[in-house]
């Protein structure tokens, strides 16, 4: 059975496997053109494993920013996390010796694999179905974050507009959640915070304000849905 949950967690992993590979070959000839190694490639890939950060982090090491910039920084680009965490609190309670990893590897793409469906395992497989879907969209990250940081090394290339790819995923991402999912509420309710929040904010300030705002929505339309049944 183990043979087949993995089966099935490796072909529902399998669309995030070519934009993590080709945005981690961006990533890591971004962090070649700053001046730093294989080696900082590998270790920022398996322990920060966090696509925007990551992006933002070259420039933050390239300048040698202080440690409270670097953290508050941190704080705010990844500070969505934090809601995709809380919504996941009931599906991953159960998750024994997997939850540590199943929380680090919560990224948005594996949020929108494993929040918009049902494993298709029995259910006491569903966190190893879970961890394994987790661990295969990492190792595709790792994998183009190497692969960047050696084509670097033996190919001239130029990493102008290269930030613009994880903008790029995220409409992706929104894209597919809208092909497959029949209510788009959430969706709409995304953009529509997001926009009126840039409206309001600006462009630097608009993110923790946005979430809060989504969150606070979908929190009472739930309500709503909930006291009608």
């Amino acid at each position: 059975m183990k043979k087949q949950v993995a089966k099935q967690a490796f072909i529902t992993s399998v669309p995030i496997m070519a934009g993590y590979i080709v945005l981690g070959m961006g990533f890591g000839l971004l962090l070649h053109d700053a001046g730093f190694g294989v080696g900082w490639a590998l270790l920022m890939s398996v322990t920060i494993y966090a696509g925007t950060m990551q992006y933002v982090g070259v420039n933050l090491l390239a300048t040698a920013a202080p440690l409270l910039t670097v953290a508050l920084t941190t704080f705010m680009v990844q500070a969505r996390h934090l809601f995709y965490s809380i919504s996941m609190i009931e599906r991953y309670k159960d998750a024994g010796k997997y939850k540590p990893y199943l929380a680090f590897a919560l990224t948005d793409e594996t949020y929108s694999l494993l929040s918009s469906t049902v494993p298709p395992c029995p259910p006491e497989y569903a966190n190893y179905y879970r961890f394994l879907v987790s661990l295969f969209n990492h190792s595709y990250w790792i994998t183009g974050c190497l692969l960047g940081n050696l084509l670097g090394e033996v190919l001239p290339f130029s990493t102008k507009g290269l930030e613009f790819s994880m903008t790029a995923l995220f409409v992706a991402a929104f894209t597919e959640q809208w092909i497959v999912l029949r209510d788009h509420i959430p969706s709409l309710t995304g953009f529509a915070g997001t926009l009126l929040c840039l409206l309001i904010f600006g462009p630097e300030h608009f993110l923790i304000p946005a979430l809060l705002l989504i969150v606070l929505i979908l929190t009472l339309l739930r309500s709503r849905e909930e006291a009608l049944l």
